[in-house]
């Protein structure tokens, strides 16, 4: 911290020529931008691990399987809750 301090301090603020000049560097050329991106992106894909096709399988069912399971206890929830406070509530004060 003592050592960054006094060169934080000491640092003159910028002028109005320079923060536009570093303005337009940072805009730069949105072209190689771009290229730049996409070759840092592709460097990125290829690090990426890749599910075989058993795996994608395997793991779609899971989930098809999960959600028909969890819909299937949210009718049931439903059929139950619809028992009680439709049908049952009502008929225990004469309704």
């Amino acid at each position: 911290m003592e050592e960054v301090l006094p060169a934080v301090q000491q640092a003159r603020p910028a002028q109005g020529n320079q923060v536009t000049v570093a303005t337009q560097a940072a805009r730069g050329n949105i072209v190689r931008r771009a290229v730049t991106f996409y070759q840092e992106v592709i460097a990125e894909m290829r690090k990426v691990t890749w599910p075989d096709w058993p795996q994608v399988r395997q793991l779609s069912i899971l989930v098809i399987s999960l959600s028909l399971f969890v819909g299937a206890l949210i009718a049931l929830m439903d059929l139950v809750f619809q028992a009680i406070f439709v049908r049952g509530l009502p008929s225990l004060f004469g309704g």
